[in-house]
């Protein structure tokens, strides 16, 4: 049986290229128009001579992004929860997971550099220091870690000052948390949900007896996928501060931290700590 003979493309048909895209355009493209990479590839403004420079500075930029990414999840994921919408709140968070991931790749970088390599410019970034992140003040804000004295270093700047003042008095993801956990039944003692939202958060017998009864049940329940998620954020923020610990002990030693803060000594004080703490004990007791 003979097969039947294909037509044959056109010979303006086989010489015809891809479309070429568009590149006239009235004024910057599109592309800059909304992403305004020229902006962002020109706000690097080193300080010193030494070619290392550029690359801390440039990470620590793509890292205030980053904070600011993670922030607008959080308080998605809480604006979420207020409303009882948790599977929104728990699609905030899985995408903040992935997001805290790349931040904590920004100290792949930077954690390779010398003693020598960091001393030859670190003179130039005088009292400047991470610890006055005003966007990582807020991503803290967020998972309840709290204090007013944190304004201080933004009285010079105030909308700024105003912002983290806003994000002081509100609730943190976990009160919001724990309110949906109260509004569903559970015994979410009146201590802890009439608590001054401005101060640290502090651990709860009560708050951990509710995530054991929830972890000792069903485990496809949507507050048990829940507490997961949160549980994966915890993780990769314990991530992050131990990789700021290693990065900065191995660039500096034991030395005091630019800013007047106390270096390492102070990054191994918050490497100790979790936050949403209860999540973790409470493993202990299912």
């Amino acid at each position: 049986m003979s097969q039947q003979a294909q037509p044959t493309a056109r010979p303006d048909e086989a010489a015809a290229e891809p479309e070429t895209p568009h590149l006239d355009f009235e004024g910057t493209t599109p592309y800059e128009d909304y992403v305004k990479a020229d902006v962002l590839t020109h706000l690097q403004q080193t300080l010193s001579d030494d070619p290392a420079e550029m690359v801390f500075l440039v990470t620590t930029q793509v890292m205030e992004l980053w904070f600011t990414v993670i922030v607008h999840e959080w308080e998605t994921a809480a604006h979420a929860l207020r409303a009882d919408d948790v599977p929104t709140a728990v699609a905030a968070l899985k995408r903040s997971v992935r997001e805290l991931e790349a931040l904590n790749a920004s100290w792949r970088p930077l954690g390779q550099l010398t003693p020598a390599q960091f001393n030859s410019y670190r003179g130039a970034l005088g009292e400047g220091s991470g610890f006055q992140s005003a966007m990582y003040r807020r991503l803290e804000f967020l998972l309840g870690d709290k204090s007013a004295s944190m304004l201080v270093p933004h009285r010079g700047a105030p909308r700024v000052h105003a912002e983290l003042e806003k994000a002081l008095h509100e609730p943190s993801l976990y009160d919001e948390v724990l309110r949906l956990l109260a509004r569903r039944g559970h015994a979410v003692p009146e201590s802890v949900l009439r608590r001054d939202v401005s101060r640290r958060y502090e651990p709860s017998p009560e708050v951990e007896a509710v995530w054991t009864a929830l972890y000792s049940g069903d485990e496809h329940d949507e507050l048990a996928r829940l507490g997961e998620a949160l549980t994966d954020v915890a993780e990769l923020v314990w991530r992050w501060r131990n990789d700021h610990l290693v990065a900065t002990r191995r660039a500096m030693g034991a030395k005091a931290g630019t800013g007047g803060s106390a270096g390492v000594a102070w990054l191994e004080k918050r490497a100790q700590k979790y936050v949403f703490p209860e999540l973790w004990t409470a493993r202990s007791h299912v």
